[in-house]
């Protein structure tokens, strides 16, 4: 496992041991479009493990013999209590932190595995395919469904979208996700991607926003 471990923004550390990252797909319209993907009726979920989380500030490196590795930024969310089957009032109270993440993707080898029918964990899910910033407290964000979110890649904004436009709003995507597994203090929700998702390469230098909240430097090692 890397040594991660999930920080607030003025560098504390939050004693809670990194779990698994539940990802939402599809859960932007236009993403899903760029992909000649169908909008989904219901969220669509799936899962990396801890050993895919990376920090985000220190730079990451992405495969180098596996294809084009793509970008999606997105909203993370810190859990800090077991949700199960939840309402959405707890489902709220538990949100602990708030960030930005990448959910990293072999896309030439998801659309193989895809093509066949087989599940693309590995296209998803490889070691280092979830960088993540550090967190602020959610008090920091005024409207968490008011928030733009960012990425330029040497200086091109490559992916800019508002979480207005989810098509389920972060509270109801937690309270979702409760109602068919567990999640555990430490767990992290990645909330879905906008349009504009592409390749990345050695030595990119990324520029990734929350809002007027969060602003991070990064790059590809």
């Amino acid at each position: 496992m890397s040594n991660y471990q999930h920080q607030l923004i003025n560098g504390t550390e939050i004693d809670l041991q990194p779990g698994k990252v539940v990802c939402i797909g599809r859960n932007y319209a236009d993403h899903a479009k760029e992909l000649n993907n169908p909008v989904p009726s219901k969220p669509i979920l799936f899962i990396k493990p801890a050993t895919a989380i990376v920090s985000l500030e220190s730079g990451f490196s992405i495969p180098s013999d596996q294809g084009e590795c793509h970008h999606e930024v997105e909203l993370s969310v810190l859990i800090g209590a077991p949700l199960t089957k939840v309402s959405v009032n707890d489902a709220s109270n538990a949100i602990t932190g708030l960030g930005i993440g990448l959910d990293l993707t072999l896309r030439g080898l998801q659309a193989q595995l895809k093509e066949k029918g087989h599940p693309w964990e590995i296209a998803k899910s490889f070691d280092g395919a979830c960088p993540l910033s550090k967190f602020v407290a959610p008090s920091a964000i005024a409207d968490l469904m008011d928030q733009d979110i960012q990425l330029a890649i040497n200086g091109a904004v490559r992916q800019q979208g508002n979480t207005s436009q989810m098509l389920w709003t972060v509270v109801s995507l937690i309270q979702y996700i409760s109602n068919h597994f567990t999640l555990m203090p430490g767990d992290v929700v990645l909330t879905g991607t906008p349009a504009g998702v592409g390749p990345l390469h050695k030595g990119d230098e990324l520029q990734l926003s929350l809002g007027d909240v969060l602003s991070i430097d990064s790059k590809v090692l």
